[in-house]
């Protein structure tokens, strides 16, 4: 917005950066540009400033396909006054000489003819394609369309206007027409993820057998190992029995060795000590040959009494003394007349 200050007789313009003034002074420019301060007189002064930034204009339109169905379009236009001072000739970008405040409304104005030259272009675009191609390849074909309806056309350039850049965003359908349509896509969708779950228990099915799988070899090998581990023990038992058998048995056979040759030895010594006493006995009895039988009989005593169990103490009685007495007396007298008798 410019500024404007007012003085007695004069008034100061001073613009801005993004304004191109344009100052007639009695039909004839005598200032024009961008950030221009100048002194001018009110009275014979006609001030004109035309935006000379980038400005962007929304569109947002309805159209029909070629199969009757209902479709909007959203999209822009960015445009600039190439040539200002063509642009506030055929525009009223006119200020107030006093305050400095447009007094027409030109940019709506440019809206109004840039909305009508795009939706023409679109829309007779649109009427020739069906609603599945137009949402599909529609907003780059509206798009070149619109560029080319736009920078073709003559009065964009007698009005200094210049299109920068032009963009179309969407198609859509109506709301109950555009869920019909993304039906067979979330079908298609919910398809692929069916499809996807399935794959993913298939593969956790596979990946449980493979782990089972695997856990039965371990369990196979394990029991192979453990059969290996009982026949190996059985065959140390074995051999451990065996051995012990084997000492065993050489145990008993030395064993028995050393009774027969102790048997042996003793029966030899019996034996031995036997034939010494039957020949002691010889002697004796050769020794005893021909003696007299008192003799024989003294000697049997005598080796009778050298078997008795000895005596302790001997208790004499009177009788058994007198009975004694008696028994040598009568023996005594017995062996005198045996000998007598003997003699004779």
């Amino acid at each position: 917005m410019a500024h404007i200050t007012r003085r007695p007789f004069f008034s100061h313009y001073r613009g801005t950066g993004t304004g191109h003034v344009v100052h007639l002074k009695h039909g004839k420019v005598a200032h024009q540009g961008v950030g221009q301060a100048f002194w001018f007189r009110p009275l014979g002064t006609v001030l004109s400033e035309v935006p000379a930034d980038d400005r962007e204009l929304p569109l947002v339109f309805r159209g029909r396909t070629a199969d009757f169905q209902e479709a909007a379009v959203q999209g822009s236009v960015t445009y600039r006054f190439a040539d200002p001072l063509k642009a506030a000739r055929r525009l009223d970008f006119g200020l107030d000489p006093t305050t400095g405040v447009a007094q027409g409304t030109p940019l709506d104005q440019v809206a109004g003819l840039l909305t009508e030259l795009a939706q023409e272009h679109a829309l007779s675009l649109l009427a020739s394609l069906p609603l599945a191609e137009a949402l599909s390849e529609g907003p780059a074909a509206v798009r070149a369309r619109i560029v080319e309806g736009l920078s073709g056309d003559p009065r964009l350039g007698e009005t200094g206007l210049e299109i920068v850049d032009t963009r179309v965003v969407a198609i859509r359908p109506e709301a109950d027409v555009e869920r019909a349509l993304r039906a067979p896509a979330r079908e298609l969708i919910q398809q692929q993820a069916d499809r996807a779950g399935f794959e993913r228990r298939a593969e956790a099915v596979n990946r449980e057998r493979a782990i089972a799988e695997n856990e039965l070899q371990n369990r196979i090998e394990l029991a192979t190992r453990e059969e290996q581990l009982v026949a190996r023990q059985g065959a140390n038992e074995r051999r451990k029995v065996q051995e012990a058998a084997e000492a065993a048995k050489i145990k008993a056979l030395a064993d028995a060795e050393r009774v027969r040759i102790a048997a042996s030895a003793q029966a030899e010594q019996l034996r031995e000590l036997g034939e010494a006493e039957a020949s002691a006995a010889a002697a004796r009895m050769h020794v005893y040959e021909g003696q007299d039988p008192r003799i024989l009989l003294a000697i049997a005593a005598q080796s009778l009494a050298g078997s008795l169990p000895s005596i302790g103490t001997l208790n004499l009685t009177p009788d058994v003394l007198t009975a004694a007495l008696s028994s040598l007396s009568s023996g005594s007298s017995g062996a005198s007349g045996s000998s007598a008798g003997a003699g004779s």
